[in-house]
């Protein structure tokens, strides 16, 4: 059974520090790409960040550029988003996805997300 559990979440004031990790099982997770997202109160979801299957690769939001950084370790089945700097705005449910290619078709599975808030 493909699962992704995110941990890692909470209440943090401004300026602080939050490391987020995504446990993978069920599937070959060396072989897929992973990435964050979020999604605000209100708000569509959004892309954090991303990373290819060997870490070789790192794409981030423009607003979380020089603050966030996505990593993984294939040994250990998880990827991990640290949050530096935290603004208010960073507030939202974090999720993780895996992504990639199965029996020449796209696949993707998700999280059930881990709650950030930035307050004060």
């Amino acid at each position: 059974q493909v699962q992704l559990v995110e941990s890692g979440g909470g209440l943090v004031p401004p300026g602080g520090s939050l490391r987020l990790s995504c446990a993978a099982s069920g599937f070959t997770f060396s072989n897929y790409g992973s990435s964050w997202y979020r999604q605000a109160p209100g708000k569509e979801r959004e892309l954090v960040a991303s990373i290819t299957s060997a870490g070789g690769t790192l794409n981030y939001a423009d607003a979380v550029k020089g603050r966030f950084t996505i990593s993984r370790d294939n040994a250990k089945n998880t990827v991990y988003l640290q949050m530096n700097s935290l603004k208010p705005e960073d507030t939202a449910m974090y999720y993780c996805k895996a992504w990639g290619v199965l029996d020449r078709r796209p696949v993707g599975y998700w999280g059930h997300g881990t709650q950030v808030t930035v307050s004060s």
